[in-house]
């Protein structure tokens, strides 16, 4: 529907600057109806598995308030009588708009990313996101509309939210608002993601570079999951995979000697 992607860039923004362009796909509606007739022919069944929106981007981006594309999607899936599960995952209150059409899907979930609690530490790297603040009113808001939702938080931000206190904190929030599921991801330092964060915090906050920096050892991380797997399990709430995201292993901690 909405694409933001570095392989678009390369080839249909060669000249434009990261995060300065969204493409539309606007006839994605018409499209997933023709995918869902051809499928349900093919296969004898409205189950085809899972659907997430989105993992490249915000399903509830600002254009989605002008061009509706998400909601008329889902309006396909309602009216197809999907029976698959459907996940949407946004930062976005908007999607509280299409409570109506949620309702008239048959398994659908609703995720918010919350990497915090306090909206300035949001807009530190969510800079365009709404603040958290509505995120967790939002979650609230379906949770009492009947529908199920979950939390993804990640990346987890060193400094801000790596200890016991301020995952509880968390936790406890969403807790309180109806979550059940929360789902939680490692900072990824990989080069680039690095070398960008790392040119904003010298310029931003470099006191903080040092406690990026500690995050990427595998110490880090497993002293880490030991905090949420025992802040999870306390408050008897589903980790979602069933353990902390990941996505690189990292080196071990050189001793000294």
């Amino acid at each position: 529907m909405y694409c933001y992607a570095a392989q678009i860039a390369r080839w249909r923004h060669p000249n434009e600057e990261w995060g300065t362009y969204l493409d539309v796909k606007i006839n994605a509606p018409q499209l997933l109806k023709m995918e869902l007739a051809k499928l349900e022919k093919k296969l004898n069944t409205k189950d085809f598995g899972s659907i997430f929106l989105s993992s490249v981007t915000d399903p509830y981006n600002g254009l989605e308030a002008k061009y509706k594309l998400t909601r008329k999607c889902l309006e396909v899936l309602a009216d197809f009588g999907y029976k698959g599960t459907i996940a949407i995952q946004t930062k976005s209150p908007l999607v509280t708009r299409d409570i109506d059409v949620l309702k008239r899907v048959k398994k659908v979930t609703v995720g918010f990313t919350v990497t915090t609690l306090d909206d300035k530490v949001s807009r530190f790297l969510e800079v365009m996101a709404p603040p958290v603040s509505s995120r967790i009113e939002a979650l609230a808001k379906l949770y009492k509309e009947g529908i199920k939702t979950y939390a993804f938080v990640g990346p987890i931000l060193p400094h801000f939210t790596t200890n016991e206190e301020k995952i509880s904190e968390i936790l406890d929030k969403l807790q309180e608002v109806g979550v059940e599921e929360v789902w939680f991801e490692h900072i990824n330092l990989s080069p680039m993601t690095k070398a960008r964060l790392y040119n904003y915090l010298k310029k931003e906050s470099p006191e903080l570079i040092s406690s990026f920096d500690s995050a990427n050892t595998q110490e880090y991380r497993d002293k880490l999951d030991a905090i949420i797997n025992k802040a999870v399990q306390s408050r008897g709430m589903k980790l979602g995979l069933g353990k902390v995201i990941h996505h690189r292993n990292l080196p071990k901690k050189k001793r000294g000697y």
